[in-house]
């Protein structure tokens, strides 16, 4: 059964072994990492784990029930109520539904639990799932983005205030939601 999880340091295995057997799955729409990042794949882990720590971003992955990474799901450059998302899913995940599950739970989130109040995005132009993802969650085409040299289209998100209640059981729902089998 799926579920969102806050990125710890036992994560590292299965992380990588995730952004291994979807390299070129994720080149085909998204700039690669390129080789140095597999190579310190250990370093960068900490570094994120530190990032995290320190508030500056919010790393998540989707497992699986043997704890296999499905996506990954973070909030980065966290400041001032507002954050950017970023998502990958495994291509043997994709096209279920789990991106946008997983992005409605984490909006949820990020309004509840890490009391932000907008939320950004952006996606190559021709990456239509993750347009239609951006789209299905409430994200609003905000303008036109170079993402590392391709066009590319910027999101944005207006969250529910601390104080404003989102509608009743929303998050739950999500939350069950993201652990069905799929």
């Amino acid at each position: 059964m799926p579920r969102l999880e806050r990125l710890r340091l036992d994560h590292a295995p299965a992380l990588l072994a995730f952004e291994r057997e979807n390299r070129a799955y994720f080149a085909a729409s998204i700039p690669d990492r390129g080789d140095a990042y597999f190579a310190r794949f250990d370093a960068v882990h900490r570094e994120l784990l530190a990032g995290q720590a320190a508030g500056l971003d919010l790393f998540h992955l989707v497992v699986d029930s043997a704890g296999a990474v499905l996506g990954r799901f973070n909030l980065i450059a966290v400041a001032q109520g507002s954050a950017e998302l970023g998502y990958r899913v495994a291509e043997r995940a994709a096209g279920r539904g789990l991106a946008t599950t997983a992005v409605r739970e984490l909006c949820a989130l990020a309004a509840t639990e890490y009391g932000l109040s907008t939320l950004r995005a952006r996606t190559t132009a021709d990456n239509t799932a993750s347009r239609t993802v951006l789209t299905r969650t409430g994200f609003l085409v905000t303008g036109d983005i170079e993402v590392r040299g391709r066009p590319g289209l910027r999101f944005a998100l207006d969250l529910p205030t601390a104080d404003a209640e989102l509608r009743p059981g929303a998050a739950q729902r999500v939350r069950r939601s993201v652990r069905r089998p799929g």
